[in-house]
């Protein structure tokens, strides 16, 4: 017989959605919170994983609670959560985003900071959004191999990525030794440690999910500008890998999702991790 006939039609017939099992799912399902289940104060912060979206659960943080917000905010979102065929105009999409990080320098601390990490086609509008609500203190720009896959280019094709770092006051936690001296071990030229062009460590990683974001890059902005047990925020979740990274050095963590398959890949991946 031929070979090609002995291998099965589907890897795994019993994962409704990549990742996930029936198993899976009748453990996760029932522990899914939705918005109106965040209710916190300064005093009974936790955290959680919630089916929400990014507005509407940063508008029930506490105010000045947060420590970190690190995410990817979706390129091209839906008006209305499901609403397929109904995306964003680009006036929608820049009001949608100014409102989301105005309520993002509400519940920021006075020595927080923002990671937004973004394609350059939108770089610019997020600088300038940022620059009304935050301190922009740099650019990173690093190699996303995977921007090369999302697009068509008929010229030079895209490699990077951006991230842009923003505080709320110029008094803000930075662990400029931390970096430094994690990476002295392997690489004796600090001062390439410390640029803002960051080329050779995130081309890939070992637990990255397809599509999502590699952990050694998360892990790096974690340790520069935060500490065990801060608190950290990524309003647009996606597979959790902030969460699994967040978890992994040891900060508390609280994420927002709308999708509800990808929300219960990553209480997969964080309750695993």
């Amino acid at each position: 017989m031929d070979k090609e006939h002995l291998n099965p039609l589907f890897s795994n017939p019993l994962e409704p959605f990549p990742g996930l099992s029936v198993d899976d799912l009748n453990r996760y399902l029932p522990a899914i919170r939705k918005v109106d289940e965040v209710i916190m104060t300064l005093e009974t912060m936790e955290e959680g994983l919630f089916l929400a979206d990014a507005l509407e659960g940063l508008k029930r943080l506490p105010e000045k609670s947060i420590d970190l917000i690190l995410t990817a905010p979706p390129v091209s979102p839906w008006r209305n959560i499901g609403a397929q065929g109904q995306k964003m105009t680009l006036q929608e999409y820049y009001t949608w985003n100014n409102k989301w990080l105005q309520e993002s320098q509400r519940v920021l601390k006075n020595t927080g900071a923002i990671y937004l990490l973004c394609g350059w086609r939108f770089s610019g509008m997020y600088h300038a959004l940022l620059s009304d609500y935050f301190r922009v203190q740099t650019r990173i720009t690093w190699r996303d191999r995977k921007a090369r896959d999302t697009t068509q280019e008929t010229t030079w094709f895209n490699e990077i990525g951006d991230i842009w770092m923003a505080t709320k006051t110029g008094d803000f936690v930075f662990d400029r030794e931390m970096i430094t001296n994690d990476i002295k071990i392997a690489n004796s030229q600090t001062n390439e440690n410390m640029s803002n062009l960051w080329l050779e460590y995130f081309t890939a990683g070992s637990n990255q999910e397809k599509g999502d974001l590699p952990e050694m890059l998360l892990e790096k902005i974690l340790k520069a500008s935060s500490f065990k047990l801060s608190w950290v925020v990524d309003p647009f979740m996606r597979k959790g890998s902030v969460g699994v990274a967040a978890k992994n050095k040891g900060r508390r963590f609280i994420g927002f999702e709308t999708d509800q398959d990808n929300l219960l890949l990553s209480m997969k991946r964080i309750d695993q991790s």
